[in-house]
């Protein structure tokens, strides 16, 4: 949050609002800020915050011209994090799994189907179609870095598919101009879709090194308590937030969550999944990103997977992706 509010002025700046009268009308000690590491803005200064930036900058879409304007390095090791990712799909879920030391307003959730994977933002309180002006500048703001985080980690745009708010935009063209595709108003719904073919698009600063020392460090903050989250979401975000421990068994996963094994396949089933299938899919995303960089030979790829034999792994790549692992490094 702190470096979000630190962004969000300095780009304020930039549009040559001043610092210190932006701060002082909205109550904060913007010299404390930058200085102390234990920092922090309060629900109220940040909605004057959001309000008189606007004003200042004469621009009442605020939030939706900084989402645009933001760059990975302005989110800090969130930001990081994401940068470092190998694909699209895994900075994503890094993203969703790390939403909560941006903001504890919303959650992100990540729903993948065959055909299309949807990001969405779950509000923390429900604002039904006029949601305060604050708020509307957050959500602007967070759907937007989705697509534009991504702008230069990619040789190419992502273009999502389909953009649902929960309220009528005031600027349509403008919207459609940032968002890349018409908005549509759709009850309770904040939501981006995107092409499922994104999903495993490399990213050009993917680093797995820098990633894990990233990875440890978050680990060790403390946690929100995603009660309302599915489980098979909570499940996929902490093995891949965790990936440097290889992946966990159904039992230690069960500890983790604080359930009995028995427990958590009854309430994966109701969810229409296996453990198995979790497992599996994050084994795909991470050989697809291990084999992609090149580091490490096809054997400890194996190794770290949890295969104990080459053999086994190779037949599991070639299930998933149609290719065997030696054919994947020669693509």
């Amino acid at each position: 949050m702190k470096q979000l509010v630190l962004s969000m002025i300095a780009y304020a700046v930039q549009r040559d609002v001043d610092a210190v009268q932006l701060c002082k009308l909205s109550g904060i000690d913007v010299a404390a800020l930058k200085k102390q590491q234990s920092a922090t803005v309060s629900a109220q200064q940040l909605q004057d915050l959001w309000l008189n930036a606007s004003r200042l900058t004469n621009d009442p879409l605020f939030g939706l011209h900084f989402g645009e304007s933001l760059k990975p390095a302005a989110l800090g090791i969130v930001g990081q994090i994401i940068q470092s990712s190998a694909t699209v799909g895994e900075a994503i879920t890094h993203a969703a799994a790390l939403t909560h030391l941006v903001t504890d307003q919303v959650r992100m959730e990540i729903n993948r189907s065959n055909k299309a994977f949807t990001v969405k933002l779950i509000p923390a309180q429900d604002y039904g179609a006029t949601p305060p002006f604050a708020f509307r500048q957050l959500i602007d703001l967070l759907m937007v870095m989705v697509i534009h985080e991504l702008d230069g980690l990619l040789l190419e745009k992502i273009t999502p598919e389909g953009v649902r708010l929960a309220y009528t935009v005031p600027d349509q063209a403008e919207y459609e101009r940032v968002f890349r595709c018409k908005p549509l108003k759709r009850h309770g719904e904040y939501a981006l879709v995107f092409d499922i073919k994104y999903w495993e698009e490399p990213l050009l600063t993917a680093n797995y090194e820098l990633q894990e020392l990233l990875l440890k460090k978050v680990s060790s903050m403390p946690q929100p308590v995603p009660d309302s989250q599915n489980l098979q979401t909570r499940i996929y975000n902490y093995l891949i937030a965790n990936s440097y421990l290889g992946v966990s068994s159904l039992d230690d996963i069960a500890a983790n969550f604080n359930v009995s094994p028995r427990s958590l396949q009854r309430k994966l089933k109701e969810e229409g999944v296996k453990y198995q299938d979790i497992a599996d899919a994050v084994r795909r995303s991470l050989a697809v990103y291990y084999i992609s960089s090149g580091n490490y030979p096809l054997k400890d790829i194996s190794w770290m997977l949890g295969y104990n034999e080459l053999s086994a792994f190779t037949r599991a790549f070639k299930r998933w992706t149609g290719s065997t692992p030696v054919n994947y490094q020669s693509l």
